[in-house]
């Protein structure tokens, strides 16, 4: 464990390190959850445009369940029992760590709660909107994201992967269970219609 945690250690501080001033203003863009509502709009529009206003409801609500399991669990049972320390409240890294908007954040970074949402919300986009350019496109916002949370010297990108890992599970397990619902509801057609 020891080994595995300097070598998080490390990578962060390489990371972390590779910056420049225009780098600052995208990655602070980045990490921004305002800076990607066009993007949730246009998941919200998709849905609609696949099943009208009842796969949207259904979308909205397993994208509001992901986020809050995500974030809830993130911190419930990962930050506040783990208690580790984020890279820019780390005493061993004072000096080291490059901050691009000052802010660092609560005391504690494992996991990532913007990783495990947005890798949640893209999980769940993916297989519910079943587009091999979405799914590309979704990944990629996933891991700017992530990368962006180690550029703003906020996460260590171990963090930032279990994050993603805790929250792909999370939306494949809100997945199933809509489908899981939807199967066993099939025949009260009134209540639910075209769900993936």
């Amino acid at each position: 464990m020891d080994a595995l945690i300097s070598l998080d250690e490390r990578l962060f501080l390489l990371l972390n390190g590779l910056h420049c001033t225009p780098a600052d203003y995208v990655m602070t863009l980045c990490s921004a959850p305002l800076t990607w509502l066009p993007l949730y709009l246009f998941l919200a529009f998709l849905a609609y445009r696949d099943g009208g206003l009842r796969r949207l409801i259904w979308y909205l609500l397993c994208a509001g369940l992901v986020v809050l399991l995500a974030d809830r669990i993130s911190v419930l049972c990962f930050k506040d029992i783990f208690q580790r320390l984020r890279p820019c409240h780390n005493p061993a890294f004072a000096g080291l760590v490059h901050l691009p908007n000052g802010h660092c954040g609560g005391a504690y970074g494992f996991v990532s709660s913007h990783a495990a949402n947005m890798f949640g919300i893209a999980v769940l986009s993916i297989f519910f909107m079943r587009r091999r350019w979405l799914t590309w496109l979704l990944l990629v916002w996933a891991l700017l994201v992530g990368y962006s949370r180690i550029y703003m010297g906020v996460h260590y990108p171990g963090d930032v992967l279990c994050g993603a890992i805790l929250g792909s599970g999370i939306g494949i397990t809100v997945l199933v269970l809509v489908r899981l619902l939807h199967r066993y509801l099939q025949p009260k057609k009134w209540l639910l219609e075209r769900i993936p």
